[in-house]
């Protein structure tokens, strides 16, 4: 199975930049996704993006779309986060995780990176 670490966060303040990696160890098929979700204190895990193995197609949550930038390099097996524009409510523990194409819902996901720290002060 895929095993995945996150990097990158940090604290920054509001309108602000990070860049998140994400760096997979064993295989992502081309039938894969590789997601960003993100979870606050007391809230779900929510979905934020993801980008698609086979032809890297991606999908924005709309609370995300047009401030962050999902993509990936194939030859080291890593997905970025460009975060711009960042807001106090994106502060988050961000997490990747592979699963089915096209995937949003969290269940759906088999593997997850143990997840970094995004704090956005205002």
């Amino acid at each position: 199975q895929v095993q995945l670490e996150e990097s990158g966060g940090g604290l920054v303040q509001a309108g602000g930049s990070l860049r998140l990696s994400c760096a997979a160890s064993g295989r992502i098929f081309v039938n894969n996704t590789v997601a960003w979700f993100r979870q606050a204190p007391g809230k779900e895990r929510e979905f934020a993006a993801h980008i698609n193995w086979s032809d890297g197609s991606t999908y924005y949550a709309v609370s995300v779309k047009g401030r962050f930038t999902i993509s990936r390099d194939n030859a080291k097996k890593t997905v970025y986060l460009q975060m711009n524009r960042l807001k106090p409510e994106d502060t988050a523990v961000y997490y990747c995780a592979v699963g089915p194409r096209w995937a949003r819902d969290p269940r759906s996901f088999d593997a997850w990176g143990q997840g970094t720290q995004v704090t956005v002060s205002s």
